[in-house]
């Protein structure tokens, strides 16, 4: 299983001075508050919308994820 990893959105974001308006324009979203809410999670970002961020943020859409591991009893 993997999981998005927000942070690194986030942080790649701050990193390219791009703003919050200006990701939510690329995303086709009407202002800076709803892409607030998939960079906090609120919302999911959808499979069609990572190869946006990824052109947008200068980066290959496997560098979004953590994959999860399960720790097992011994």
């Amino acid at each position: 299983m993997h999981t998005l990893n927000l942070s690194y959105i986030k942080e790649r974001r701050i990193q390219l001075g791009i703003t919050q308006q200006e990701m939510a324009e690329r995303l086709g979203f009407k202002n800076s508050s709803t892409y607030l809410k998939y960079e906090t999670g609120s919302y999911s970002f959808k499979a069609e919308q990572l190869p946006v961020l990824a052109k947008t943020l200068n980066c290959k859409i496997t560098d979004f994820f953590i994959k999860n591991v399960a720790k097992t009893a011994i």
